[in-house]
């Protein structure tokens, strides 16, 4: 099955990792970046009709799908998000980009406000699903959070217990999370499905993965206060795209929250659990088609 019919999928070099992407299209370029525990594919059902407008870039972020997973560094500083929006911003440039819109879900979607954040020179606009800025969501968790959004302290834990315990049952696990979080489970794609199952069991992936969410719990975190008490804010317009079922805020504080962060904001809410692309394709081509059109 071709998920991005008229793609090319290419492996490109980026220092010293090969980010693994899909690349379609014509037009002004556009970056899709996936979250956890996923890869570009959660983009499959959106990607082809964008790439009638824009050039659309669909890469595996580094330690997901198959890109390269380089073993992680003592304070997991190489998954940052400022590391790998870097990397990201690199991998756009060797494409022949140097400014561009971003639209990321979820992990993806703090690499994007962070380079927004690190590279207002770079980014054209933002668009964030599902989401809320790093530092906000750990200042706003409650008991609902600790349950419903365990993993966020599971995975920071160190000293391998999350890898070793995952990497017993990673279908599982994986299966798991997709079903909690999924507002209509059967509008994913099984064959999607297996392929986001086929990557999340890899070792180096399990390990990757954990290290994005220490470098959350740590560093992005810090980032994240750091720029929010220097008073910056994000410099392009941005568009927060939000399921009604994920965020424990409602559906209107969202955009409440990201104004603190951008003075040009507004949001759709689609009626859809977390993994919005996927579960409401249509409502979510007509959010960014719009945003992107202005």
């Amino acid at each position: 099955m071709s998920f991005f019919p008229g793609f090319e999928q290419r492996r490109v070099a980026v220092g010293s990792i090969g980010l693994n992407l899909r690349i379609g299209g014509s037009g002004a370029p556009l970056l899709l970046l996936h979250g956890y525990p996923q890869t570009h594919l959660a983009w499959h059902a959106v990607a082809p009709e964008l790439a009638r407008h824009f050039t659309v870039i669909c890469p595996d972020l580094k330690g997901y799908g198959d890109s390269d997973a380089p073993a992680p560094d003592a304070d997991s500083a190489a998954y940052s998000k400022r590391v790998m929006g870097r990397e990201l911003l690199d991998l756009m440039g060797a494409l022949g980009h140097r400014r561009f819109a971003v639209a990321g879900h979820d992990r993806g979607a703090r690499i994007a406000y962070r380079m927004a954040l690190d590279h207002p020179e770079a980014i054209a606009k933002l668009c964030v699903v599902d989401i809320l800025p790093t530092a906000e969501y750990w200042d706003l968790a409650d008991r609902k959070f600790a349950v419903n959004t365990f993993h966020w302290g599971f995975l920071a834990r160190d000293g391998g217990l999350p890898e070793r315990l995952i990497g017993q049952d990673p279908d599982f696990f994986q299966d798991y999370l997709m079903r909690l979080w999924s507002g209509d489970y059967g509008a994913l794609d099984p064959a999607a499905l297996a392929e986001y199952r086929r990557c999340f069991a890899k070792p180096e992936n399990l390990a990757a993965s954990c290290a994005d969410y220490r470098a959350g719990y740590t560093l992005d975190d810090a980032q994240d206060r750091a720029d929010r008490e220097a008073g910056r804010k994000i410099a392009c317009p941005v568009l927060v795209l939000s399921g009604d079922q994920y965020l424990s805020t409602g559906e209107n504080q969202a955009v409440d929250i990201w104004k603190r962060w951008a003075d040009d904001v507004r949001g759709t809410i689609v009626r859809s659990g977390h993994f919005v692309m996927e579960e409401k394709p249509q409502e979510v081509l007509g959010a960014l088609l719009a945003f992107l059109a202005t």
